[in-house]
């Protein structure tokens, strides 16, 4: 799963992450994904997921320190059934080692991956999750690119690999593109009907169509057994976040 759920901002009155916190984890909790990587998660929100959620542990650090200031783009993950084997965050700039803005980027952007091993199989896949800016295109279209040779660099034996996260890009976009040259769009792939309005986000407007798809679960490697936009509400149909939740169900090619 990959899930913006937008930072608590003290401003928001009306979409007060007091007021969605309980709804968030009751649609985790339900779904029950094995891997859940969010966006936009400050620190006291990582710690609420971490503290509530049992069976998870998560990788992650704040994108403003390289520690625990700023929204993180964590990973949250189930530790009975998965191992963690490595874990890094780097920034989406031109030094990516170290706290940084790239580019046009309006602030700092990162990108947070793990290896993980299967506990009940022992095999190993990476999953890396992103959150791109919102303003500068080439930005993005430099993120696009960094991850994509941070991947090659990476993975040098071959392990199936998940990128997901927030990409500020609708699916006609070029990096969006770029990266489809490399990795398979989740959705394309999906052997179940794809399911779910068209677009993730909602602006926490319960009446706008969903048509803006910017959320994505891409994959090297694995079978996608399924993959949906989730548009579950709060009892008052408000949006629990101003994007929807994706979920793929996945399975290591043979």
């Amino acid at each position: 799963m990959t899930y913006n759920i937008k930072y608590d901002n003290i401003n928001d009155t009306v979409n007060n992450w007091n007021d969605r916190k309980e709804s968030m984890l009751k649609l985790i909790q339900h779904y029950n994904p094995t891997i859940i990587g969010t966006q936009e998660a400050l620190h006291h929100q990582v710690m609420y997921i971490d503290s509530a959620l049992l069976k998870y542990s998560y990788v992650g650090v704040g994108r403003d320190d390289g520690r625990q200031k700023g929204e993180y783009s964590p990973i949250h993950y189930d530790h009975t059934k998965l191992k963690v084997l490595q874990s890094t965050t780097f920034w989406l700039s031109p030094t990516p080692a170290k706290v940084s803005v790239g580019w046009d980027a309006a602030m700092e952007r990162i990108c947070t991956y793990t290896l993980f091993e299967d506990v009940s199989n022992q095999q190993k896949f990476y999953v890396f999750n992103t959150h791109f800016d919102h303003i500068g295109n080439l930005a993005r279209q430099n993120s696009a690119q960094l991850i994509l040779e941070k991947i090659k660099e990476i993975n040098d034996k071959q392990y199936p690999v998940v990128l997901m996260g927030d990409l500020n890009l609708g699916p006609e976009e070029a990096p969006i593109q770029y990266i489809k040259m490399n990795l398979d769009d989740g959705k394309d792939i999906t052997h179940k009907s794809f399911y779910g309005p068209e677009g993730t986000f909602n602006g926490f407007d319960a009446q706008m169509k969903l048509d803006r798809r910017i959320d994505y679960i891409f994959v090297k490697s694995f079978k996608v057994l399924s993959y949906i936009h989730i548009d579950d509400r709060m009892e008052n149909n408000k949006h629990i976040s101003d994007h929807l939740p994706v979920l793929a169900s996945l399975q290591k090619q043979e």
